[in-house]
């Protein structure tokens, strides 16, 4: 009898033992994390959404939530509301943002390498090369920028600005290029609507940024607000950019599993051999050039020289802010335990 009771005690503390065992179905509790592209969906995204249908965010930790601005200029006055975690936006627009007094605002990671934005003519304009802009008629979107890059390409190639004629066209650059409203056009991304243009079997004559004197620089990039990296958003951040740093290998393995991700987030991109040509000229400017370095990494020294670049155009006008732009210390790899810091 006494062993019958110390069974029955037995078993009924392993049952004990079972009830507050953690159940192996037990649903994670996914953290929220909000992102904010700088614009519709679209090939420069293909690693972000990727990730998100691969389910590698969930995987992490996070229920990420992928938002469009309501215009191009929304986003980091979006981020600095604190409507978002991350905001993607592009270097010049961080460093303005930062020169009118948001110096909370710091680059994470860079989602494209290099510029994108190009100067784009057709063959029937008789531009080759920037010398044959003389006595041409070029479109911009009208922003600052755009026009210093201007200057700068003219300046380089030893052509009057004089004899150039700038008009705003806004964002419809492609159709000011068709129309002949522009003899050529400056803000087109060559991996967008260049890409769009070959297709349809335009030949655009592509002349790229980096190569016309203007410094290198990263064309996307993720921002944060500083504040908001406390360890609790360190970590968050951490697993984010480690997610879509995945997820953009998986683009790069696989440039179809980009482009369907894109075609499920936005039903209006209906042309599904478009969108992964864009992804596969796209992947090379995906990641550094220097394979040693990680995803997303940014070159401090090319933000120097082209903070320096934007100052000599007086597109920044105050003092350079004690408090860096950018850091790669959230970066696969790099911040724990290590000293390798942007």
């Amino acid at each position: 009898m006494k062993r019958l009771v110390v069974l029955a005690a037995a078993l009924i503390l392993a049952g004990c033992g079972e009830k507050v065992e953690p159940s192996a179905e037990a649903p994670v509790k996914l953290e929220p994390f909000t992102v904010m592209l700088d614009y519709f969906p679209n090939a420069d995204h293909a690693g972000i959404y990727a990730a998100y249908e691969a389910g590698l965010y969930r995987k992490a930790g996070l229920d990420v939530k992928i938002q469009t601005p309501p215009d191009p200029s929304a986003p980091l006055k979006l981020l600095t509301a604190g409507r978002a975690d991350v905001a993607i936006s592009y270097e010049p627009e961080l460093l303005l943002a930062r020169d009118a007094g948001a110096e909370n605002l710091i680059s994470v990671a860079a989602l494209v390498q290099v510029p994108l934005t190009s100067l784009m003519a057709l063959p029937s304009s008789g531009i080759r090369s920037a010398a044959d802009l003389k006595g041409k008629r070029v479109g911009t979107a009208g922003i600052p920028y755009q026009s210093a890059y201007l200057k700068t390409i003219l300046e380089k190639a030893g052509v009057d600005p004089s004899t150039v004629k700038e008009t705003n066209v806004g964002f419809n650059l492609v159709p000011a290029l068709l129309s002949k409203k522009a003899d050529a056009v400056l803000g087109a991304f060559w991996n967008v609507e260049g890409v769009e243009l070959e297709r349809r079997d335009r030949t655009p004559v592509i002349l790229r940024m980096d190569k016309l004197g203007v410094p290198t620089y990263n064309e996307l990039i993720l921002v944060a607000r500083r504040e908001s990296l406390n360890a609790e958003g360190a970590s968050r951040l951490r697993r984010f950019i480690s997610a879509t740093a995945e997820g953009t290998q998986l683009v790069r393995d696989d440039p179809a599993t980009g482009a369907d991700a894109l075609l499920k987030a936005d039903k209006g991109l209906d042309d599904r051999a478009l969108q992964e040509a864009e992804i596969k000229a796209t992947l090379p400017a995906f990641f550094p050039t220097d394979t040693s370095k990680p995803w997303g990494w940014q070159e401090t020294v090319d933000w120097a020289n082209y903070e320096r670049w934007m100052r000599a155009n007086d597109l920044l006008t105050r003092p350079p802010s004690e408090s860096p732009p950018l850091t790669n210390e959230f970066l696969p790899g790099v911040g724990l335990g290590d000293s390798s810091r942007g």
